[in-house]
């Protein structure tokens, strides 16, 4: 990975029910809150054992949609862009409904609850590692949306996110919260793992996957291919409703979206909105040379070298996918064929 280019690993077999074995179902308690579930740091005022062992068993249903991500990778953009297509394009639910409750997040007892009382079908938003994720998914027809960002991009945000979400620590400095991203002792663990794992599951038919920088770059063609993975047809005036209605500006002022209805108690936005800017690169403005070096040969050692993971697997190859535009297709393996998610 350097400066203008960054990839997940190409395709690899799709992993076995028992992804999780050899990680901890113990919790052991942390200081200032938080806790260890499953080999994973959470913050304890939203997160508890019971919730996150209540979403492991969580009952998932074949029309269920999941939107999967990564932290600060592009979370909320895709629960925006799931709601206005499953209204068709029409924004009035977006705009009368909080996204929480919309999409709700399985990892929390209040998600959870939810979630069960939802109608059919639900869109139902996680952070989970793949190992955490709801046994019943994997034999279920229920749909996967995994999310993906460039994790420079990702660091720099969750840093500004971690300085008024208050049940995470003060980040401190930009190159301390580097080192702790790093080494994954942040919540919802490493970046690297998260992503790691759950890219195990390309080449399923109930799993699809995108980038943030491909919807920045394209989003009507990616609203297209989203539609055409979830079975959901649009017509062309639809489908330029969910363009402008999903787009950041709109997000901004819309306070169903943009988290300004948060309570003080979760959210210290004095300090800085939630929804900040929404563009791709600006790690370029807080990263100095000498750390983007250091954070690209830790990308190589942990993207390109076999996953460090209880489960064992040593089948991801070396080597990021080839692509001239730096911002990998979900569409395409790294020799350009089309796989699944890309256009029929």
């Amino acid at each position: 990975m350097d400066g203008d280019f960054w990839a997940p690993p190409p395709d690899v077999s799709p992993p076995v029910p028992g992804v999780s074995e050899g990680y901890p179902g113990v919790s052991q308690v942390m200081s200032h809150g938080y806790f260890q579930h499953g080999g994973v740091t959470f913050p304890g005022l939203l997160y508890s054992p019971r919730s996150l062992e209540a979403a492991r068993e969580f009952p998932v249903e074949d029309d269920d949609v999941f939107n999967v991500t990564y932290q600060k990778s592009g979370t909320v953009w895709m629960l925006e862009i799931l709601s206005l297509i499953r209204q068709d394009g029409d924004p009035r639910w977006c705009r009368s409904v909080p996204n929480w409750d919309r999409g709700p997040w399985l990892e929390t007892l209040l998600g959870l609850r939810r979630a069960r009382a939802n109608a059919r079908p639900r869109i139902i938003s996680s952070h989970l590692p793949v190992h955490m994720f709801p046994k019943s998914f994997f034999g279920s027809k229920a749909k996967v949306i995994y999310t993906v960002r460039d994790p420079k991009d990702v660091l720099v945000s969750l840093f500004h996110f971690a300085r008024i979400f208050r049940p995470y620590r003060d980040p401190g400095s930009l190159g301390d919260f580097m080192d702790k991203f790093l080494q994954g002792d942040v919540p919802f663990g490493s970046w690297f793992q998260h992503v790691r794992g759950w890219l195990q599951l390309r080449g399923r038919e109930n799993f699809f996957w995108i980038s943030y920088e491909e919807l920045q770059q394209d989003l009507r063609g990616s609203v297209q291919r989203l539609c055409s993975f979830l079975c959901h047809p649009l017509s062309p005036a639809a489908l330029d409703a969910v363009v402008t209605n999903a787009s950041f500006a709109a997000m901004s002022h819309n306070p169903m979206s943009n988290f300004s209805l948060s309570p003080g108690f979760i959210l210290d936005q004095n300090r800085g909105p939630f929804l900040r800017k929404g563009i791709s690169g600006d790690w370029r403005n807080h990263l100095s040379p000498e750390q983007s070096r250091r954070f690209d040969l830790v990308y190589r050692e942990r993207m390109e070298g076999p996953p460090k993971n209880p489960s064992g697997d040593t089948k991801i190859p070396p080597g990021p996918p080839k692509n001239p535009s730096g911002v990998p297709k979900s569409g395409e393996d790294p020799q350009g064929t089309p796989k699944n998610g890309g256009d029929p």
